[in-house]
């Protein structure tokens, strides 16, 4: 995971687009998240800090410590509530933890061998009934030859990966998209059983 920070110090993170989601935006004028709230792969930080002005108590992970250094930059009043590490190795006192988790490109920067891990990681952080909400990357374009990331995920592998311990409870394609996303995101709400 150290090409993570490799990225952000070299400055190729051409995922940052500079500003939150458009469907994670979109899905919260009519769906508000409140509640404790962790964004994985928070990069830096523009999810996290949007979610924060809406109310919700959040809390950014990144792997890569120059993100969260860079998402504190930007996002001073977040600061504190910006942390270095990984997903995959939460705290034991973050079981149970958050109301929710929002799901923006660290699903589809991971191996697809990694997916039932972060399958995981997210249900052992959520509380019963907590949700994961994801703007999930179904059909990224890929150079010739390259395989990723960004990996794909058609929405039947993330049934296989979620569907055991998740209930679907939403699934769309998004009306509004980043310049070039059009129609290659889904939004998916997945509500943790028990």
């Amino acid at each position: 995971m150290s090409h993570w920070e490799k990225c952000y110090q070299d400055g190729d993170t051409h995922w940052d687009r500079g500003a939150p989601s458009p469907p994670l935006a979109q899905y919260t004028t009519e769906h508000p998240i409140g509640g404790l709230v962790l964004v994985p792969g928070c990069g830096t930080g523009h999810d996290a800090a949007f979610l924060a002005a809406q109310g919700a108590d959040v809390t950014g992970l990144d792997i890569a410590p120059t993100a969260v250094e860079r998402a504190a930059a930007n996002y001073p009043e977040l600061a504190g509530h910006l942390v270095e590490g990984d997903l995959f190795d939460l705290p034991q006192t973050w079981n149970d933890r958050f109301d929710h988790v929002v799901e923006h490109t660290c699903f589809c920067a991971i191996p697809p061998a990694m997916r039932e891990a972060y399958c995981a990681a997210v249900h052992r952080a959520l509380r019963p009934g907590g949700t994961l909400i994801g703007v999930w990357f179904i059909n990224p374009e890929l150079d010739p030859g390259h395989e990723g990331p960004p990996f794909p995920s058609a929405p039947e592998e993330l049934d296989r990966i979620f569907g055991q311990h998740f209930d679907l409870i939403t699934d769309y394609v998004p009306e509004t998209a980043y310049p070039g996303r059009e129609g290659r995101e889904r939004v998916r709400v997945w509500r943790k059983k028990g």
